[in-house]
């Protein structure tokens, strides 16, 4: 595929629906790990404009900072701590409207207001997880954790 991507505008089901086959295409056939991560964290960037995206990788007890895309972030972080590392702790998909009102919160960005964090899950282990940061209060739903989950079971296979 051309390392091109087709932008669109309209509700944020069409963006998703018009961007992941997109994806598809392009890590199609790459075994390179951290190429697909960083394509990944590329593509949902130009789409949605986040402030953040990128992923850290689970190695030993820690997530480690992995392919981003956006300012300078922390470089690791704690199982439990923060938004991250609860995601990791507990499997599952995190959405958080306002990430000051989170407990432990780790503000490696003045600027982010909402964060949602979804795992990498292999053979019932978490390898990794996607986070994404926005400028906005409340900017991630329903719809963000459907189409964020979909697109990483799909890449983890």
């Amino acid at each position: 595929m051309a390392e091109d991507l087709n932008i669109i505008t309209g509700t944020k089901q069409i963006q998703y629906e018009t961007l992941l086959p997109q994806i598809y295409a392009l890590i199609e056939g790459e075994t390179d790990v951290t190429a697909n991560l960083a394509n990944i964290a590329a593509a949902l960037k130009e789409q949605f404009k986040w402030l953040w995206v990128g992923f850290y990788i689970v190695k030993n007890d820690e997530l480690v900072l992995g392919p981003f895309q956006g300012p300078v972030a922390c470089t690791r972080i704690k199982k439990g701590r923060g938004v991250c590392g609860t995601a990791w702790a507990n499997a599952a998909t995190l959405i958080v409207d306002d990430v000051e009102k989170f407990p432990g919160h780790i503000a490696c960005s003045s600027l982010s207001k909402s964060e949602i964090v979804v795992p990498i899950i292999i053979n019932n282990s978490v390898v990794a997880i996607l986070d994404a940061d926005s400028e906005n209060l409340n900017n991630y739903d329903d719809t963000d954790r459907e189409y964020l989950e979909k697109l990483l079971k799909e890449v983890s296979v």
